[in-house]
Protein backbone atom coordinates (compact mmCIF):
# COMPACT_ATOMS: atom_id res chain seq x y z
CA UNK A 1 0.00 0.00 0.00
CA UNK A 2 1.35 3.55 -0.49
CA UNK A 3 4.13 1.94 -3.08
CA UNK A 4 2.88 3.67 -6.33
CA UNK A 5 1.13 0.98 -8.26
CA UNK A 6 -1.59 3.07 -9.38
CA UNK A 7 0.88 5.79 -10.28
CA UNK A 8 2.82 3.82 -12.26
CA UNK A 9 0.33 2.56 -14.27
CA UNK A 10 -1.04 5.79 -15.19
CA UNK A 11 2.74 7.02 -16.33
CA UNK A 12 1.89 4.04 -18.71
CA UNK A 13 -1.23 5.38 -20.16
CA UNK A 14 0.58 8.97 -20.71
CA UNK A 15 3.61 7.13 -22.15
CA UNK A 16 1.56 5.40 -24.32
CA UNK A 17 -0.76 8.22 -26.00
CA UNK A 18 2.45 10.13 -26.21
CA UNK A 19 4.19 8.04 -28.27
CA UNK A 20 0.92 7.43 -30.72
CA UNK A 21 1.02 10.92 -31.12
CA UNK A 22 4.54 11.42 -32.13
CA UNK A 23 4.40 8.26 -34.43
CA UNK A 24 1.89 10.02 -36.35
CA UNK A 25 3.82 13.19 -36.14
CA UNK A 26 6.36 11.21 -38.48
CA UNK A 27 6.15 11.69 -41.97
CA UNK A 28 2.36 11.07 -41.73
CA UNK A 29 0.19 13.60 -44.16
CA UNK A 30 -2.97 11.98 -42.95
CA UNK A 31 -4.55 11.66 -39.15
CA UNK A 32 -3.17 8.55 -36.67
CA UNK A 33 -5.31 5.63 -36.43
CA UNK A 34 -7.28 5.85 -33.13
CA UNK A 35 -5.56 4.01 -30.58
CA UNK A 36 -7.75 1.82 -28.47
CA UNK A 37 -8.68 2.63 -24.80
CA UNK A 38 -7.09 0.88 -21.66
CA UNK A 39 -9.61 -0.22 -19.09
CA UNK A 40 -8.93 -0.32 -15.34
CA UNK A 41 -11.14 -3.06 -12.86
CA UNK A 42 -11.15 -2.83 -9.61
CA UNK A 43 -12.99 -2.84 -6.15
CA UNK A 44 -16.06 -0.72 -6.62
CA UNK A 45 -14.77 1.44 -3.54
CA UNK A 46 -12.12 2.39 -6.05
CA UNK A 47 -13.54 3.37 -9.16
CA UNK A 48 -13.80 7.48 -8.10
CA UNK A 49 -9.91 7.14 -6.85
CA UNK A 50 -8.93 5.64 -10.02
CA UNK A 51 -10.91 8.97 -12.09
CA UNK A 52 -8.94 11.54 -9.13
CA UNK A 53 -5.77 10.24 -9.42
CA UNK A 54 -5.94 9.89 -13.24
CA UNK A 55 -7.12 13.79 -13.08
CA UNK A 56 -4.55 14.73 -11.32
CA UNK A 57 -1.31 13.45 -12.78
CA UNK A 58 -1.97 13.19 -16.12
CA UNK A 59 -4.93 15.64 -16.83
CA UNK A 60 -4.52 15.32 -21.15
CA UNK A 61 -6.31 11.57 -20.33
CA UNK A 62 -9.92 11.28 -20.81
CA UNK A 63 -11.33 9.06 -18.10
CA UNK A 64 -14.93 7.45 -18.57
CA UNK A 65 -16.01 5.73 -15.59
CA UNK A 66 -18.53 3.22 -16.17
CA UNK A 67 -21.04 3.29 -13.82
CA UNK A 68 -25.03 4.15 -13.26
CA UNK A 69 -27.87 2.01 -14.94
CA UNK A 70 -26.89 -1.03 -17.40
CA UNK A 71 -27.98 1.62 -20.45
CA UNK A 72 -25.91 4.39 -19.32
CA UNK A 73 -22.75 2.05 -19.03
CA UNK A 74 -24.06 0.30 -22.60
CA UNK A 75 -23.43 3.45 -24.23
CA UNK A 76 -20.65 5.11 -22.71
CA UNK A 77 -18.69 1.89 -23.57
CA UNK A 78 -19.88 2.26 -27.68
CA UNK A 79 -18.97 5.89 -27.37
CA UNK A 80 -15.37 5.95 -27.19
CA UNK A 81 -14.27 8.35 -29.18
CA UNK A 82 -11.26 10.13 -27.52
CA UNK A 83 -12.09 7.95 -24.50
CA UNK A 84 -7.91 7.27 -23.07
CA UNK A 85 -9.15 4.95 -20.11
CA UNK A 86 -12.67 3.33 -18.81
CA UNK A 87 -13.01 2.66 -15.05
CA UNK A 88 -15.31 -0.23 -13.91
CA UNK A 89 -16.14 -2.39 -10.81
CA UNK A 90 -15.53 -6.35 -10.33
CA UNK A 91 -19.16 -6.80 -9.72
CA UNK A 92 -20.56 -4.58 -12.56
CA UNK A 93 -18.01 -6.26 -15.39
CA UNK A 94 -19.54 -9.54 -14.15
CA UNK A 95 -22.72 -7.78 -14.63
CA UNK A 96 -21.77 -6.25 -18.01
CA UNK A 97 -19.92 -8.87 -19.78
CA UNK A 98 -21.84 -9.12 -22.79
CA UNK A 99 -21.30 -5.48 -23.57
CA UNK A 100 -17.27 -6.29 -24.04
CA UNK A 101 -18.07 -8.84 -27.25
CA UNK A 102 -16.27 -7.83 -29.61
CA UNK A 103 -14.55 -4.68 -27.88
CA UNK A 104 -10.70 -4.92 -27.63
CA UNK A 105 -8.65 -2.41 -25.11
CA UNK A 106 -5.51 -1.54 -25.48
CA UNK A 107 -4.10 -2.49 -21.45
CA UNK A 108 -6.41 -4.61 -19.39
CA UNK A 109 -5.75 -3.53 -15.61
CA UNK A 110 -6.90 -5.75 -12.56
CA UNK A 111 -6.38 -3.23 -8.85
CA UNK A 112 -6.43 -5.36 -6.12
CA UNK A 113 -5.94 -8.50 -8.70
CA UNK A 114 -7.01 -11.16 -5.41
CA UNK A 115 -10.43 -10.52 -6.23
CA UNK A 116 -9.66 -12.82 -9.15
CA UNK A 117 -7.84 -15.94 -6.27
CA UNK A 118 -10.79 -18.06 -6.83
CA UNK A 119 -10.42 -19.01 -10.33
CA UNK A 120 -14.02 -21.04 -10.21
CA UNK A 121 -15.75 -17.24 -9.38
CA UNK A 122 -18.05 -15.70 -12.00
CA UNK A 123 -16.03 -12.82 -11.30
CA UNK A 124 -12.79 -14.41 -12.56
CA UNK A 125 -14.06 -16.31 -15.73
CA UNK A 126 -15.46 -13.17 -17.05
CA UNK A 127 -12.49 -10.61 -16.44
CA UNK A 128 -10.86 -13.53 -18.25
CA UNK A 129 -13.08 -12.79 -21.32
CA UNK A 130 -11.55 -9.29 -21.82
CA UNK A 131 -9.17 -9.35 -24.98
CA UNK A 132 -6.52 -6.87 -24.18
CA UNK A 133 -3.28 -6.31 -25.99
CA UNK A 134 -1.60 -6.02 -22.89
CA UNK A 135 -2.21 -7.31 -19.13
CA UNK A 136 -1.46 -6.46 -15.93
CA UNK A 137 -2.31 -7.53 -12.21
CA UNK A 138 -2.13 -4.86 -9.28
CA UNK A 139 -1.58 -6.52 -5.93
CA UNK A 140 0.11 -6.70 -2.78
CA UNK A 141 -1.30 -9.70 -1.76
CA UNK A 142 -0.63 -12.45 -5.05
CA UNK A 143 -0.91 -15.41 -2.10
CA UNK A 144 -3.44 -14.95 0.53
CA UNK A 145 -3.89 -18.99 1.48
CA UNK A 146 -3.02 -21.12 -1.37
CA UNK A 147 -1.12 -21.39 -4.54
CA UNK A 148 -3.62 -21.86 -7.08
CA UNK A 149 -4.50 -17.90 -6.13
CA UNK A 150 -1.18 -17.26 -7.84
CA UNK A 151 -2.56 -19.78 -10.52
CA UNK A 152 -5.54 -17.70 -11.27
CA UNK A 153 -3.77 -14.43 -11.82
CA UNK A 154 -1.29 -16.00 -14.24
CA UNK A 155 -4.47 -17.49 -16.02
CA UNK A 156 -5.76 -13.90 -16.85
CA UNK A 157 -1.91 -12.69 -17.36
CA UNK A 158 -0.42 -15.22 -19.42
CA UNK A 159 -3.47 -18.31 -20.04
CA UNK A 160 -1.58 -21.99 -19.98
CA UNK A 161 1.99 -20.38 -18.59
CA UNK A 162 1.82 -21.74 -15.51
CA UNK A 163 -0.06 -25.26 -17.33
CA UNK A 164 -4.16 -26.41 -16.12
CA UNK A 165 -4.74 -26.10 -12.38
CA UNK A 166 -5.05 -29.66 -12.17
CA UNK A 167 -1.37 -29.72 -13.34
CA UNK A 168 -0.32 -26.86 -11.44
CA UNK A 169 -2.20 -28.60 -8.35
CA UNK A 170 -0.10 -31.23 -8.74
CA UNK A 171 3.38 -30.26 -10.24
CA UNK A 172 3.65 -27.13 -7.87
CA UNK A 173 0.81 -26.70 -5.04
CA UNK A 174 1.27 -29.83 -3.91
CA UNK A 175 4.48 -30.48 -3.36
CA UNK A 176 5.18 -26.81 -2.73
CA UNK A 177 2.85 -26.49 -0.04
CA UNK A 178 2.63 -30.02 1.55
CA UNK A 179 5.67 -31.08 1.21
CA UNK A 180 7.85 -28.34 1.21
CA UNK A 181 9.56 -29.21 -1.83
CA UNK A 182 12.69 -27.42 -2.22
CA UNK A 183 13.27 -28.10 -6.28
CA UNK A 184 9.93 -27.75 -7.41
CA UNK A 185 9.55 -24.07 -5.37
CA UNK A 186 12.65 -22.58 -6.50
CA UNK A 187 11.31 -24.04 -10.70
CA UNK A 188 7.99 -21.80 -9.65
CA UNK A 189 9.59 -18.76 -8.64
CA UNK A 190 12.21 -19.05 -11.46
CA UNK A 191 9.33 -19.37 -13.73
CA UNK A 192 7.31 -15.94 -12.38
CA UNK A 193 9.46 -13.96 -11.15
CA UNK A 194 10.22 -12.25 -14.89
CA UNK A 195 6.58 -11.29 -14.82
CA UNK A 196 6.34 -10.09 -11.26
CA UNK A 197 7.73 -6.62 -10.02
CA UNK A 198 8.28 -6.59 -5.98
CA UNK A 199 8.67 -3.78 -4.38
CA UNK A 200 8.68 -3.34 -0.31
CA UNK A 201 8.68 -0.29 1.87
CA UNK A 202 12.11 -1.46 2.85
CA UNK A 203 13.22 -1.61 -0.28
CA UNK A 204 12.30 2.04 -1.14
CA UNK A 205 11.93 4.30 2.26
CA UNK A 206 14.73 6.08 2.03
CA UNK A 207 12.41 7.72 -1.42
CA UNK A 208 9.49 7.59 0.72
CA UNK A 209 7.92 10.37 3.17
CA UNK A 210 7.25 9.58 6.33
CA UNK A 211 3.62 9.85 6.15
CA UNK A 212 1.74 9.68 2.81
CA UNK A 213 -2.00 11.30 2.71
CA UNK A 214 -4.38 10.17 0.15
CA UNK A 215 -8.65 11.45 -0.46
CA UNK A 216 -9.81 8.13 -1.22
CA UNK A 217 -13.80 8.83 -3.05
CA UNK A 218 -16.80 7.26 -2.83
CA UNK A 219 -20.30 8.52 -4.46
CA UNK A 220 -24.08 8.12 -3.60
CA UNK A 221 -26.35 6.33 -5.30
CA UNK A 222 -29.84 4.77 -5.33
CA UNK A 223 -31.94 5.92 -1.88
CA UNK A 224 -28.86 7.55 0.04
CA UNK A 225 -28.36 9.83 -3.05
CA UNK A 226 -32.37 10.67 -2.83
CA UNK A 227 -31.95 11.06 0.83
CA UNK A 228 -29.01 13.80 0.57
CA UNK A 229 -30.61 15.34 -2.46
CA UNK A 230 -34.34 15.94 -0.22
CA UNK A 231 -32.21 17.35 2.78
CA UNK A 232 -30.16 19.84 0.65
CA UNK A 233 -33.56 20.82 -0.86
CA UNK A 234 -34.77 21.23 2.87
CA UNK A 235 -31.69 23.41 3.54
CA UNK A 236 -31.86 25.75 0.28
CA UNK A 237 -35.71 26.57 1.18
CA UNK A 238 -34.52 27.74 5.00
CA UNK A 239 -31.27 29.66 2.88
CA UNK A 240 -34.09 31.37 0.36
CA UNK A 241 -35.04 34.18 2.86
CA UNK A 242 -31.68 35.62 2.53
CA UNK A 243 -30.68 37.41 5.76
CA UNK A 244 -30.95 34.97 9.11
CA UNK A 245 -31.26 35.97 12.44
CA UNK A 246 -29.55 34.07 15.63
CA UNK A 247 -31.91 31.26 16.10
CA UNK A 248 -32.33 30.56 12.48
CA UNK A 249 -28.77 29.91 11.85
CA UNK A 250 -29.11 27.85 15.09
CA UNK A 251 -31.39 25.67 12.97
CA UNK A 252 -29.40 25.59 9.86
CA UNK A 253 -26.31 24.13 12.35
CA UNK A 254 -28.58 21.19 12.88
CA UNK A 255 -29.54 20.76 9.33
CA UNK A 256 -26.13 20.78 8.24
CA UNK A 257 -24.86 18.41 10.77
CA UNK A 258 -27.97 15.76 9.40
CA UNK A 259 -26.42 16.01 5.98
CA UNK A 260 -22.95 15.34 7.34
CA UNK A 261 -24.37 12.05 9.15
CA UNK A 262 -26.54 11.41 5.87
CA UNK A 263 -22.83 11.16 4.32
CA UNK A 264 -21.96 8.58 6.79
CA UNK A 265 -24.44 6.35 6.64
CA UNK A 266 -28.04 7.67 6.61
CA UNK A 267 -29.22 5.02 9.63
CA UNK A 268 -27.49 7.46 11.80
CA UNK A 269 -30.62 9.81 11.34
CA UNK A 270 -33.33 6.95 9.86
CA UNK A 271 -33.77 3.54 12.37
CA UNK A 272 -35.26 1.88 9.61
CA UNK A 273 -32.86 2.46 6.51
CA UNK A 274 -32.19 -0.41 4.87
CA UNK A 275 -30.53 0.74 1.80
CA UNK A 276 -26.86 0.98 0.79
CA UNK A 277 -23.74 3.39 2.25
CA UNK A 278 -21.30 4.27 -0.11
CA UNK A 279 -18.58 5.49 2.29
CA UNK A 280 -19.63 2.16 4.86
CA UNK A 281 -18.94 -0.05 1.76
CA UNK A 282 -15.98 2.18 1.08
CA UNK A 283 -13.88 1.72 4.19
CA UNK A 284 -15.03 -1.80 5.05
CA UNK A 285 -13.16 -2.71 1.68
CA UNK A 286 -10.18 -0.44 2.32
CA UNK A 287 -9.72 -2.24 5.67
CA UNK A 288 -10.05 -5.73 4.15
CA UNK A 289 -7.66 -4.70 1.77
CA UNK A 290 -5.23 -3.04 4.33
CA UNK A 291 -5.40 -5.95 6.72
CA UNK A 292 -4.53 -8.62 3.68
CA UNK A 293 -0.88 -6.04 2.96
CA UNK A 294 -0.03 -7.14 6.67
CA UNK A 295 -0.91 -3.68 8.30
CA UNK A 296 -2.94 -2.36 11.27
CA UNK A 297 -5.24 1.10 11.08
CA UNK A 298 -7.05 3.60 13.88
CA UNK A 299 -10.17 4.84 12.62
CA UNK A 300 -11.33 8.30 13.53
CA UNK A 301 -14.82 9.35 13.03
CA UNK A 302 -16.63 12.33 15.09
CA UNK A 303 -19.72 10.21 15.73
CA UNK A 304 -20.06 7.62 18.37
CA UNK A 305 -23.23 5.91 16.58
CA UNK A 306 -21.00 5.46 13.32
CA UNK A 307 -17.85 4.13 14.96
CA UNK A 308 -20.70 1.30 16.56
CA UNK A 309 -21.93 0.32 13.12
CA UNK A 310 -18.47 0.15 11.72
CA UNK A 311 -17.89 -2.30 14.89
CA UNK A 312 -20.77 -4.51 13.54
CA UNK A 313 -19.66 -4.58 10.30
CA UNK A 314 -16.02 -5.89 11.37
CA UNK A 315 -17.19 -8.57 13.95
CA UNK A 316 -19.81 -9.78 10.76
CA UNK A 317 -15.82 -10.56 9.01
CA UNK A 318 -14.68 -11.64 11.89
CA UNK A 319 -11.98 -8.87 12.28
CA UNK A 320 -10.90 -7.83 15.93
CA UNK A 321 -11.51 -4.52 17.17
CA UNK A 322 -10.40 -1.99 20.43
CA UNK A 323 -12.87 0.88 20.55
CA UNK A 324 -12.28 4.28 22.46
CA UNK A 325 -15.10 6.85 23.51
CA UNK A 326 -16.02 9.12 25.79
CA UNK A 327 -17.20 6.94 28.53
CA UNK A 328 -14.46 4.91 28.00
CA UNK A 329 -12.95 4.62 31.78
CA UNK A 330 -9.65 6.19 31.76
CA UNK A 331 -7.55 2.67 33.13
CA UNK A 332 -9.18 0.35 30.23
CA UNK A 333 -7.89 3.31 27.41
CA UNK A 334 -4.29 2.83 28.72
CA UNK A 335 -5.17 -1.03 29.07
CA UNK A 336 -6.28 -1.01 25.43
CA UNK A 337 -3.39 1.14 24.12
CA UNK A 338 -1.01 -1.61 26.00
CA UNK A 339 -2.60 -4.30 24.11
CA UNK A 340 -2.73 -2.27 20.83
CA UNK A 341 0.79 -2.06 20.22
CA UNK A 342 1.63 -5.31 21.95
CA UNK A 343 -0.30 -7.76 19.86
CA UNK A 344 -1.79 -7.76 16.29
CA UNK A 345 -5.40 -6.42 16.81
CA UNK A 346 -5.75 -4.96 13.46
CA UNK A 347 -8.23 -2.34 13.67
CA UNK A 348 -8.62 0.47 16.87
CA UNK A 349 -11.83 2.84 16.32
CA UNK A 350 -11.51 6.21 17.86
CA UNK A 351 -14.08 8.90 18.57
CA UNK A 352 -12.73 12.96 18.11
CA UNK A 353 -13.31 14.21 21.59
CA UNK A 354 -12.11 10.35 23.04
CA UNK A 355 -8.97 10.18 21.53
CA UNK A 356 -7.58 13.28 19.16
CA UNK A 357 -4.50 13.70 21.66
CA UNK A 358 -2.79 12.16 24.52
CA UNK A 359 -2.39 8.74 22.69
CA UNK A 360 0.37 6.80 21.55
CA UNK A 361 -0.93 4.16 18.93
CA UNK A 362 2.44 3.67 17.36
CA UNK A 363 1.69 0.06 16.58
CA UNK A 364 -0.92 1.45 13.52
CA UNK A 365 1.31 1.90 10.44
CA UNK A 366 -2.61 3.39 8.88
CA UNK A 367 -4.98 5.80 9.63
CA UNK A 368 -8.42 6.61 8.53
CA UNK A 369 -10.33 9.73 8.66
CA UNK A 370 -14.15 8.56 8.55
CA UNK A 371 -15.58 11.83 8.45
CA UNK A 372 -13.78 15.16 7.34
CA UNK A 373 -12.31 17.24 10.42
CA UNK A 374 -12.12 20.58 8.68
CA UNK A 375 -10.36 21.98 11.37
CA UNK A 376 -6.79 21.12 10.26
CA UNK A 377 -4.85 20.90 13.86
CA UNK A 378 -7.32 18.17 15.04
CA UNK A 379 -7.10 16.23 11.82
CA UNK A 380 -2.93 16.17 12.10
CA UNK A 381 -3.71 15.87 16.25
CA UNK A 382 -5.26 12.50 15.39
CA UNK A 383 -3.22 11.19 12.40
CA UNK A 384 -0.54 11.66 15.46
CA UNK A 385 -1.57 8.90 17.48
CA UNK A 386 0.20 6.82 15.06
CA UNK A 387 2.58 9.46 13.13
CA UNK A 388 5.09 10.11 16.12
CA UNK A 389 8.69 9.51 17.73
CA UNK A 390 8.78 5.57 18.25
CA UNK A 391 6.67 4.89 15.27
CA UNK A 392 9.58 2.68 12.65
CA UNK A 393 7.18 2.54 9.56
CA UNK A 394 5.57 4.84 6.73
CA UNK A 395 1.95 5.70 7.99
CA UNK A 396 -0.60 5.95 5.51
CA UNK A 397 -3.51 8.44 6.10
CA UNK A 398 -6.63 8.36 3.97
CA UNK A 399 -9.37 11.06 4.18
CA UNK A 400 -12.89 9.30 3.29
CA UNK A 401 -14.80 11.39 1.05
CA UNK A 402 -18.65 11.40 -0.55
CA UNK A 403 -17.71 13.22 -4.08
CA UNK A 404 -20.13 15.16 -5.30
CA UNK A 405 -21.20 16.46 -1.79
CA UNK A 406 -20.77 19.39 0.93
CA UNK A 407 -17.86 17.56 2.41
CA UNK A 408 -16.04 17.67 -0.84
CA UNK A 409 -17.12 21.17 -1.09
CA UNK A 410 -15.48 22.19 2.26
CA UNK A 411 -12.59 20.15 1.65
CA UNK A 412 -12.08 22.70 -1.46
CA UNK A 413 -12.96 25.89 0.97
CA UNK A 414 -10.51 24.21 3.54
CA UNK A 415 -7.57 26.08 2.86
CA UNK A 416 -9.52 29.14 2.43
CA UNK A 417 -12.16 28.95 4.79
CA UNK A 418 -11.03 27.70 8.04
CA UNK A 419 -13.23 29.77 10.26
CA UNK A 420 -15.75 28.07 8.32
CA UNK A 421 -14.98 24.75 8.51
CA UNK A 422 -14.58 25.20 12.13
CA UNK A 423 -17.90 26.82 12.36
CA UNK A 424 -19.31 23.38 10.70
CA UNK A 425 -17.37 21.30 12.02
CA UNK A 426 -16.81 21.84 15.70
CA UNK A 427 -19.70 23.46 16.60
CA UNK A 428 -18.75 26.85 17.06
CA UNK A 429 -21.73 28.98 17.28
CA UNK A 430 -20.34 32.38 17.23
CA UNK A 431 -18.01 31.76 14.36
CA UNK A 432 -21.07 30.44 12.18
CA UNK A 433 -23.01 33.27 13.24
CA UNK A 434 -21.07 35.44 10.86
CA UNK A 435 -21.86 33.57 7.97
CA UNK A 436 -24.07 35.29 5.24
CA UNK A 437 -27.02 33.07 3.55
CA UNK A 438 -24.81 33.45 0.37
CA UNK A 439 -21.91 31.48 2.26
CA UNK A 440 -24.05 28.96 3.58
CA UNK A 441 -25.69 28.07 0.54
CA UNK A 442 -22.29 27.87 -1.40
CA UNK A 443 -21.67 24.67 0.46
CA UNK A 444 -25.05 22.98 -0.66
CA UNK A 445 -23.85 23.44 -4.73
Amino acid sequence: MGLGKTLQMIALFKADKEAAQQSGKRGRKTEPEPTKPSLVICPASLIYNWQEEIEKFAPDLKVTVLSGTQGVRKKALADADGVDVYVTSYDLLKRDIALYEGVSFDNCVLDEAQYIKNAKAAVSKSVKLIQSDHRFALTGTPIENRLSELWSIFDFLMPGFLYSQLKFEKDFEIPIAKYKDEDMTEKLKNMTSPFILRRKKMDVLKDLPAKLEEVRYARLEGEQQTIYDAQVVRMKEMLAGGELAGEEKIKIFAELMRIRQICCDPSLLFENYKGESAKREACLELVKSAIEGGHRMLIFSQFVSMLNLLEEDFAREGIETYKIIGSTPKEKRISMVRQFNDNDVPVFLISLKAGGTGLNLTGADVVIHYDPWWNLAAQNQATDRAHRIGQTRQVTVFKLILKGTIEERIMALQDAKKDLAEAILEGSNESIMSLSAEELMSLLG
